[in-house]
């Protein structure tokens, strides 16, 4: 779960220097409150009633019905697409920093390559995919906490100064910004989509999401804070400039784990990334929503592998796109997905009140109502506040999605059925 909601700090430097760096600390501070928490406790919740493969998707179904069964389904794939393409691209960047020949087409055909080594391990399952994540993860956060260890002995600034950078357009300030906050605290309750491959999900999601959630808050916060503070050059900062913050606060030595742990991070993330949406089109594919040839399971491993395949066709096509294109644009498709589940756990307490739910969302009517309430107002802002190349190609996707369910169902009538239901 960390793999895929966290991974590592790497990826936010662009806010320091579009949103500034007192707002992104404060981001970072405030964002869960509307985000991140909220939906992990509506995937606690709905995660231990209803536990099946495909999570959201069948429990958007579940209180909607098909039509945004679909679209919750459709749109969590297509918002893979662009995520997925982005953490490859990313890691490229990464390894661009030390090998500066990585440009132009040898920097799309690495992110390829890439794409294609995570795909072989997601097609062997899920226990591969867990075991390398551990590793990963276990390396990145001995190396970020090595240089918020060293960087705060050396704290010569106000990490919050400036607030806002100075003599720069509101949409920069508020819409990119904003908009790399909401994926870096977006994916809790993606993992719902393998429910039904771990252990004991009922015991299992509420202590991982309880773990995960501060741990997120504190991978971002403390290394931004504690470099910015020991540098104070946040002018400076742009994608892949961890690596190099380290190497000013701690030496070669520290610059070039860094940079491995980024590499690492991104690696980490796509391979959550992929275990978790090619989920979607194989459990749509069952519920004959999508062609069944997406329902096809390897003879050796039982793992969805044509969804693999064909998922990670796309997303070597997109990894041509920047990570900012991808990401402003991913989070129309994000927001569309999550709006849908904290809905469907406000529907299923009217629909289903006698369903039986391990873990309940506290506080009762009140809780209900925060963490239905916090996500809608969130979203609103940061469409609000989309900058202009989300504005312009953000709604696209959002849109494909209302003509595919009309294509499929016309294409694949009489094929749908009524999928794993709450009792």
């Amino acid at each position: 779960m960390f793999a895929y909601a966290t991974g590592g700090p790497f990826g936010l430097e662009d806010m320091v220097t579009t949103s500034g760096p007192g707002l992104t600390l404060l981001y970072h501070l405030f964002i869960p409150f509307f985000w991140c928490i909220p939906v992990s406790l509506v995937a606690a919740e709905l995660t231990t009633a209803i536990p099946v493969e495909g999570g959201f998707y069948r429990w958007v179904r579940a209180a909607f019905g098909d039509f945004w069964g679909f679209l919750a389904g459709w749109w969590n794939w297509s918002a893979s697409f662009l995520l997925a393409a982005a953490y490859a691209v990313l890691t490229t960047d990464y390894l661009s920093f030390y090998f500066p020949a990585i440009v132009g087409w040898k920097h799309h055909l690495v992110s390829v390559l890439i794409i294609a080594a995570i795909a072989w391990i997601n097609v062997r399952g899920i226990q591969m995919v867990g075991a390398v994540s551990t590793v990963l993860e276990l390396f990145v956060l001995l190396v970020i906490a090595a240089l918020c260890a060293i960087a705060a002995s050396k704290w010569h600034h106000n990490p919050f100064v400036p607030l806002v950078p100075p003599h720069v357009p509101p949409f920069q300030v508020f819409g990119a910004g904003l908009a790399l906050g909401l994926w870096l605290y977006s994916g809790y309750e993606q993992v719902s989509s393998v429910a039904e491959e771990v252990e004991n999900p009922q015991r299992s999601y509420p202590r991982a999401l309880a773990i995960v959630v501060p741990l997120s808050m504190a991978t971002y916060f403390l290394p931004t804070m504690f470099s910015l503070a020991a540098l104070g050059d946040w002018q400076k900062w742009h994608t892949g400039y961890f690596s190099g913050a380290a190497a000013l606060i701690g030496g070669p030595w520290l610059g070039f784990a860094m940079t491995i742990a980024a590499m690492v991070t991104n690696l980490s993330l796509l391979n959550a990334t992929v275990l978790t949406s090619t989920r979607m089109p194989s459990t749509m594919a069952e519920d004959g929503y999508l062609p069944a040839a997406f329902s096809a399971r390897h003879p050796r491993y039982g793992t969805p592998w044509i969804a693999i395949i064909v998922s990670s066709i796309i997303y070597a096509l997109l990894a041509r796109k920047t990570m900012v294109q991808l990401l402003t644009v991913y989070v129309w498709l994000r927001i569309g997905v999550t709006v849908l589940t904290v809905l469907a756990s406000w529907r299923l307490r009217k629909t289903k009140p006698d369903l039986r739910r391990p873990f309940r969302i506290p506080w009762g009517r009140a809780g209900l109502i925060y963490v239905v309430a916090a996500p809608l107002a969130m979203s609103v802002v940061a469409l609000v506040a989309s900058d202009p190349f989300a504005r312009k190609w953000g709604p696209i996707p959002v849109l494909i999605g209302l003509v595919m369910y009309f294509v499929f169902r016309k294409l694949l009538a009489g094929k749908a059925d009524a999928g794993p239901q709450p009792m």
